[in-house]
């Protein structure tokens, strides 16, 4: 099983962090590239426990849909969420965020596996690992650049 694991420090509230990285809205900006949209569930604001997201993307140029739930919570230290439909075996994301000093840690664990056995295992570690990565990485670089700036208040005012 692959995981991917990402490590993004941010000058900002643990609160702001926590709630940019559950925004819907703050999502869509941050993979515009992919065409997101939510489009069932919890379409827009802020996603909470046991609230489901139905997301539409195009990736590879196929166009796809993931449903996603809110299955752990405790703000603002952690959140899970989980697929529930969609192109792979099963992904589950933890997000969790610690106060250090004079900033906050925000820590992915993106654990996710392919369906089709030995071909998708192939397809996890030749193709998917590095590809969800970066577009990790990249909503990372997103979430930071609104709650170090006055951003974050378009979302969450």
């Amino acid at each position: 099983m692959p995981v991917i694991e990402l490590e993004t420090h941010i000058k900002s509230e643990i609160e702001i962090c926590f709630d940019l990285s559950r925004s819907i809205d703050l999502h869509q900006i941050s993979t515009a590239k992919t065409n997101e949209k939510a489009i069932d569930g919890k379409t827009g604001g802020l996603i909470n426990i046991d609230e489901f997201v139905t997301w539409q993307a195009t990736h590879f140029g196929i166009k796809q849909k993931l449903t996603s739930k809110i299955t752990a919570f405790h703000r603002p230290f952690h959140f899970r969420d989980e697929q529930l439909k969609g192109p792979f075996k099963f992904i589950v994301h933890d997000h969790y965020f610690e106060k250090q000093y004079d900033k906050i840690v925000m820590r992915d664990i993106f654990k996710f596996q392919s369906p089709f056995g030995f071909a998708g295992k192939l397809a996890d570690k030749l193709i998917l690992s590095n590809y969800l990565k970066k577009l990790l990485t990249h909503r990372n670089h997103i979430i930071k650049e609104f709650a170090e700036t006055v951003k974050w208040k378009r979302i969450l005012e």
